[in-house]
Formats: C-alpha cells, structure tokens, sequence
C-alpha cells in the first residue's frame, strides 16, 4: 500500500559541498529535506526511488556518489552504507535526502527509461507499507543562464507541468504532457511521475501542495502526496 510519495529535484546541488564552498539551493535544499521527513514519518517500510534514468538497485546497504556529477568519491555525500555504489545522480540525491530523514530501510531504485510505467508501478502497490521518492525536475530553459537555451514559454510549461501533477489525484488521469515540450524542455520529472499516477488510485493519497523555483535557469519541484484530503498551494518559478 502506497503510504506517502514526495516528488524533489534530480540536481547534485542539493547536497551541501557539491558546488564547493558556495552554498547554493538553501531554501530548495530545506523543502525536499522536509518533503522527505514528511515522507519518512509516515511510516513506511520500504521506499521505492524512481528516477529518469535506466538504473535498478535494491538493498538497505546502497552508498550513493555523485562521481558521476563531478564530484569526486573523496567528498562523502554522508552515508556510511557500504553496500553497492549508486552512480546514478538522481537516485544518490534521493538516498542522501532519505539518510537525512533517518531512514535505514530497504530501498528499490527503479529507472524509468524504456519501461511500461504501468508495470514499474507494482512495486508501490504493496503489499506491505511503501512510500515513493519520485525524482526529476521541470523546464531547463528559463533566460539566459538557463542549461539549454532559453525559451519564452517555459513558464508556461512548467505551470500546465504543475497543473498536471496535481490532477493526478484528482479523479481521471489528465493527459500526458506532450511528448515534443517534453523533450524540448527537457521535462524529465514526467515519466518516473507516470509511475507514481499508475499507483496512486486506491492509495488514499491527495495531492499536498508543491513549491517549484528556477534560480539556475532550471526548475526544481518539490511536490508531496500524502494521506489526507487533496489541498496545498503552489509557488510558480
């Protein structure tokens, strides 16, 4: 049974020491932290992570690095877990976010890339307490500082992003972003959130409200599912 879902940004950024000694993303680094403590207390008994990417690890045990971002293994992004190495970028965020929650249980890194969201979708289907940690980020686009050139209507897109997001919840499932502005503003937030909609009808979950910002010319989203009646406001970038 799928108990609580937190969507957070996929960015290495995150994760105190990774841009040096500047301190960036404080106040995005404090929402997903308590996205993710929210999460932590309600109690699961196991998190599912489900990134955009192809990986798939599981175990209690996972070390995340963010070697893979640049940031060489010498620097600890703070796990003491000796277990396989989890090069994947999105998925060390999470488990770094998820050790900062004080959570030691199992956990089921699933990529999403090239599989049926439907059937990567079983495993936050129980049986059994489950939470989902959700990673993947809005439009790369916004002005000139942006990843990718900048496009006028990333605003835009990023708020039918958030509106979609939170209709997933709110009865039918509204259409899937459309797969060109997907790939155009490289929305990688919406294929591992089509698994999170396989599995939330029946779940009792609502919709709990989102922050989303863009102070790199990218948009980090912290969005939260959690057992109550759908409401939360939203911040757009």
């Amino acid at each position: 049974m799928l108990v609580a879902a937190v969507l957070i940004p996929p960015t290495a950024l995150l994760v105190p020491g990774a841009a040096g000694r500047a301190d960036v993303l404080v106040e995005e680094r404090r929402v997903a932290r308590e996205a993710v403590a929210g999460l932590v207390a309600a109690g699961p008994e196991a998190v599912v992570v489900v990134v955009p990417g192809a990986t798939r690890l599981a175990g209690t045990d996972l070390r995340p690095s963010l070697s893979a971002a640049g940031v060489g293994d010498r620097w600890s992004v703070g796990s003491e877990n000796q277990g396989p190495v989890v090069t994947d970028v999105p998925a060390s965020v999470a488990l770094w976010l998820l050790a900062q929650a004080g959570w030691g249980g199992p956990v089921e890194v699933i990529g999403v890339a090239g599989a049926d969201p439907e059937v990567l979708a079983a495993p936050l289907r129980g049986p059994g307490r489950v939470a989902a940690v959700v990673v993947g980020g809005g439009s790369v686009r916004h002005g000139a500082d942006a990843p990718l050139a900048g496009d006028p209507e990333a605003t835009d897109v990023d708020g039918a992003l958030v509106d979609w997001l939170h209709g997933l919840t709110g009865g039918p499932h509204p259409p899937v972003p459309d797969g060109a502005l997907v790939a155009h503003h490289h929305l990688d937030a919406v294929a591992p959130a089509r698994v999170l909609a396989a599995a939330l009808p029946g779940s009792g979950l609502g919709f709990a409200g989102v922050t989303a910002t863009a102070p790199f010319g990218a948009t980090y989203l912290v969005a939260s599912w959690r057992a109550t009646a759908s409401a939360g406001g939203v911040d757009e970038p």
